[in-house]
């Protein structure tokens, strides 16, 4: 099986997802995804629903992971961050801060549900 990541992606790769995805511009998916301090810039008070270490410039990583997934995929994505905080909330001694941040993801996951 092999394993994918940043480094193992071609140029003509970063190529093809920038036009299956036009919301993201390059200069944006070059600091969003490229970029080892990528979500350092913007400051925040907000630990929950805007961290710090998640925003770059103009787009959070939560936009650019939306942007780079079908909405099945997204879908399930929020699914795992709720299963996740909900799993680890009693063991990193922040339980309060591990529930409001599977609620954020939870409330995503609603409002992504159609019907």
């Amino acid at each position: 099986m092999q394993k994918y990541g940043i480094n193992s992606v071609t140029p003509s790769e970063w190529n093809r997802l920038q036009k299956e995805y036009p919301a993201l511009k390059s200069t944006e998916v070059e600091t969003t995804v490229l970029s080892n301090d990528a979500c350092m810039d913007k400051p925040s008070s907000d630990p929950v629903k805007s961290p710090t270490h998640y925003n770059s410039g103009s787009i959070e990583c939560i936009d650019a992971i939306k942007e780079s997934m079908s909405e099945r995929e997204f879908l399930g994505y929020l699914k795992g961050n709720v299963m996740k905080y909900l799993w680890r909330y009693d063991y990193k001694g922040k339980a309060k801060e591990d529930l409001k941040k599977a609620d954020w993801y939870l409330n995503r996951l609603i409002d992504g549900i159609k019907g």
